[in-house]
Order: structure tokens, then sequence, then C-alpha cells
């Protein structure tokens, strides 16, 4: 037999095995994992206007001393609205301060947006331009960070938050953080 019969056959047995690794990726509990190469590292700089009050200044250094976790939303994301629940929830326990980073959004919009869904943060910095963003490889929203009590990012989630994020993944690294203190 010539190989060039062969040949069709073996490409199909080439694509098929292609096709099955890729559902098999694709069925993986990380598959939308991204990681962050600020993990590890301080947190980038920055001095962002407060929503509420926009003439006062919060720098990355006022917020040093306590961890927080950083939760980016925009009244324009409808996934920070099915994540809202969640992060109330998980700001209501006061375990750690909640900031809200309200990226790429108009003023008013943000405001009403709060007004109308509540607002559980402990402080709302408004990042109208987006400047701050790229510095942490924002890249939409929702996106939350949690940083050490010394500004340095611990974990980076991207997508909505779930309860079983906050349980799983989330308190297991604030235990630690509590540990090492």
């Amino acid at each position: 037999m010539s190989a060039k019969r062969w040949l069709p056959f073996l490409v199909f047995l080439l694509i098929a095995a292609l096709m099955a690794v890729g559902v098999w990726m694709s069925r993986r509990p990380d598959r939308d994992a991204l990681p962050s190469p600020l993990i590890g590292k301080p947190a980038p700089e920055f001095a962002l206007p407060v929503l509420h009050e926009p003439n006062r200044i919060v720098s990355s250094k006022d917020l040093r001393g306590q961890p927080y976790l950083l939760n980016v939303w925009g009244s324009w994301c409808p996934e920070c609205q099915v994540e809202h629940p969640v992060i109330t929830r998980f700001a209501e326990t006061k375990r750690v301060r909640v900031i809200g980073y309200n990226w790429k959004d108009e003023r008013a919009d943000a405001l009403a947006w709060l007004e109308r869904f509540n607002n559980p943060y402990w402080l709302v910095l408004a990042d109208e331009e987006g400047g701050t963003a790229i510095d942490f490889g924002i890249y939409g929203a929702p996106e939350t960070f949690l940083v050490d009590a010394n500004g340095v990012v611990r974990w980076k989630h991207v997508g909505a938050m779930t309860d079983d994020i906050v349980r799983d993944e989330l308190l297991p690294l604030l235990d630690a953080l509590e540990r090492e203190r």
C-alpha cells in the first residue's frame, strides 16, 4: 500500500486527537484562570479620586496597614450586577475592607448604580480614564484583587465572584494572611 492512501486517515486521526484535547481542556475548572504577573509583587502605585468625594484623593499608600479586596466594576458591566450580591454579602462580614474600583464610568452613572443596587464598599475609587487599570493589568470588569497589609497583591480573580469562589479561594487566603501576622 502506498503512503498516499494512508495520508487522509492519518490527517483524520490528528484532527480527532486535537479535538479531543480541546474538549478535555474546556472542561477543566481552571480554564478561565488568567495568571497575573502581579501576584506576589507590590500593587501598582496610584492616587485616585473618591467617587462620592471627587476632591478627595486616596493613594495606594493610604490603604497600606490592613489588607483589602479591590473590586473592579462599572455601571455598564452586566456581570458586575450579577456578582454584586456576593460582594455585598462578603463586605457585610467586615473580614477585610472592600474597596470599589469604578472603572471607565461616568460619575453620575456610577452613583446612580450604587443607589439602585446598594453600596457595600468601604470606599469607592473612580478611574474614569482607566490609566491605573493598565498598571493593574485589568482588561475587563469585573475583576477582583486581594492586597495584603504591605501592599502586595496576593490574589486575582477575573470574572464575577461567586459564593463558591469566596468560600474556596478567598477565605482560605485570608486565613493564611491572618496566620502570617
